[in-house]
């Protein structure tokens, strides 16, 4: 297998991200399909460091992909999704309520991208790709976060 298909397999989420309407919010639905799998077995310390690696992986696929499509960010590429998304289920309470409420809040930041958020999207090629999805992952982090707080 060519690095150019190890790129677009990874990048697309093995082609989640060629779903027709909103492949962003099926990346982040399959994302978070994948934590609920993962934290059937996995710790929350491992799952930081999964995050870490597909993130840097994420990086590099997102930029190969990019270039190819010549698209500064192609609606394709869905790991940036994946990878916010799981920042912000990083230590979130595996149930289904706290799970949608982290899925709702990030994908409403990443479609709004307030502040912060949008100013990453300027950063040079793949990190620019990943950074606005991690920074709208914080942002529904630590909102999900304060509700878990006070809510309980």
């Amino acid at each position: 297998m060519t690095s150019q298909k190890v790129a677009w397999l990874f990048s697309t989420v093995f082609n989640v991200g060629t779903l027709p309407k909103a492949p962003g919010t099926w990346g982040s639905v399959a994302a978070l399909f994948g934590w609920v799998l993962f934290m059937q077995w996995g710790t929350q310390e491992v799952f930081l460091i999964l995050t870490g690696f597909i993130f840097f992986g994420g990086v590099v696929s997102s930029e190969i992909v990019s270039e190819e499509l010549k698209l500064k960010d192609p609606s394709v590429v869905v790991i940036d999704e994946w990878v916010g998304q799981w920042i912000a289920l990083w230590f979130v309470p595996l149930s289904l309520g706290w799970g949608l409420l982290s899925f709702f809040l990030f994908r409403l930041f990443d479609i709004f991208k307030p502040g912060p958020i949008k100013s990453m999207e300027s950063l040079p090629a793949g990190l620019g790709i990943m950074m606005d999805d991690v920074v709208a992952g914080l942002f529904a982090l630590f909102i999900t976060h304060s509700l878990i707080y006070y809510i309980g």
